[in-house]
């Protein structure tokens, strides 16, 4: 039998800092990824340096140039209220990717710790998860959003809440068979056998080896959350005005499209970017950490 240091590297192995690296070079590789990480990083930045880029006050109301076409002065035109889209289109990137990353970050680790949990607990606390797991899932998610949008108003924290809480069984009982398929291996019987507790397999060697597939579920989940975010603002369910948001000015621009496309434009044309970027990255993520894609094992 190899040793407990051998079983120990081997467990390890993917871990150290050349693994880094070789990502690095795998998605170098595919141009589908590298385009994903270039739309990912520009729309992030664009969001993250919005203050520093846009170039009028996105919530100013003018008078004069209501539904303007665009020109030097308003790179997208303005809306119905003199508003430049430019500003709102950059400054509403944020609230949807604040709420793809609070909603999914929230829901990822408490669904990875019920995961554990149940993964690595017993028969019955297994049993009850799942039970728990499957009530949440069992409310339509459209049905759930709403209900829990009339109850305590559209707001931002609403729509985090109500993303979280129904992403989160999704990535539960991802990490639960994960455990379990680690549980019973060759290293974690000989931490077992060296008078390691359950706290520290869980942390040391069955969490690196769980993360890595969830993080790649979390990346193909944004495009979803981005898309139902706007689409709550679209219906007026989502951050009340005057913030800017993608789904409030596509709903400006569906009201006045026979007057000016460029409402829509604005705000259809970052949520496609987004949509893509993040699909793009995820799947060239997949595509690295799943054995049976990857071509250069």
């Amino acid at each position: 039998m190899a040793s407990l240091e051998a079983i120990r590297a081997e467990a390890r192995r993917e871990l150290g800092p050349g693994a880094f690296r070789k990502i690095a070079r795998q998605l170098h590789k595919n141009y589908q990824g590298v385009l994903g990480a270039v739309l990912v990083a520009l729309v992030c930045a664009s969001a993250i340096f919005a203050p520093l880029i846009i170039t009028h006050d996105p919530t100013r109301i003018m008078v004069g140039p209501r539904l303007a076409d665009p020109s030097w002065v308003f790179l997208l035109g303005t809306d119905q209220l003199g508003r430049d889209t430019f500003s709102r289109v950059m400054m509403g990137g944020r609230v949807p990717l604040l709420v793809a990353f609070a909603s999914l970050g929230s829901s990822l680790a408490v669904g990875l710790a019920l995961g554990l949990i149940a993964g690595f607990g017993p028969r019955w606390l297994d049993n009850l998860l799942l039970l728990f797991f499957d009530t949440i899932r069992s409310f339509p998610g459209i049905i759930f959003a709403l209900a829990i949008i009339g109850l305590l108003g559209p707001s931002l924290p609403s729509i985090i809440f109500v993303i979280a809480i129904t992403s989160m069984p999704i990535y539960a009982r991802v990490a639960r068979t994960q455990t379990e398929a680690l549980r019973n291996s060759e290293y974690i019987a000989a931490e077992r056998s060296m008078g390691a507790g359950t706290t520290r397999i869980l942390a040391v060697h069955v969490l690196p080896n769980v993360i890595g597939p969830l993080l790649i579920l979390v990346s193909m989940d944004v495009p979803a959350v981005i898309a139902v975010e706007a689409g709550l603002s679209f219906l007026g369910l989502g951050v009340r005005p005057p913030t800017p948001d993608w789904g409030a000015i596509l709903n400006d621009g569906y009201n006045y499209i026979q007057q000016t496309p460029w409402l829509v434009v604005g705000g259809g044309i970052p949520i496609v970017l987004a949509t893509l970027g993040f699909t793009f990255l995820g799947e060239a993520l997949r595509d690295i950490f799943d054995p049976k894609l990857r071509k250069d094992i």
